[in-house]
């Protein structure tokens, strides 16, 4: 399997530089958009085998987002980041499927942790088909 190509969605440049350069440092593939709609166009357009989604972005938030990645693609593997982790809006992503939650104070270690559980999901299933 080629390096894996990852989806990053947030609205905080300085947030989203630092994660994609650091992601692009370890070899992983980056796409960036900065909004729901920028992230659905790219998902559409590229093959994507990962999406870090920001649960919390003006005009349409992680939630409105996922809904449009899950009738695109049901088994697109999305790990929400946020930095609210009590929030209730967690339970939704659940519900629509998320493959887990990385936190924004978590540090480059806990993202390395997340990442490579998805991965592993991701290289297991295309094993499978």
């Amino acid at each position: 399997m080629a390096s894996p190509k990852i989806l990053l969605v947030d609205d905080e440049p300085d947030y989203v530089d630092t994660i994609s350069d650091w992601l692009r440092s370890k070899g992983y593939n980056v796409l960036v958009s900065h909004d729901g709609k920028g992230a659905i166009a790219l998902i559409k357009s590229h093959s994507i085998d990962l999406v870090f989604l920001d649960l919390r972005m003006p005009k349409e938030d992680g939630i409105q987002t996922l809904k449009q990645i899950r009738k695109i693609n049901k088994e697109l593997p999305v790990i929400l980041v946020t930095a609210y982790a009590e929030d209730p809006v967690i339970v939704k992503a659940n519900d629509l499927g998320i493959s887990g939650i990385f936190p924004k104070e978590g540090g480059l270690d806990k993202l390395t942790q997340t990442l490579e559980v998805a991965i592993r999901t991701v290289k297991s299933k295309s094993k499978k088909s």
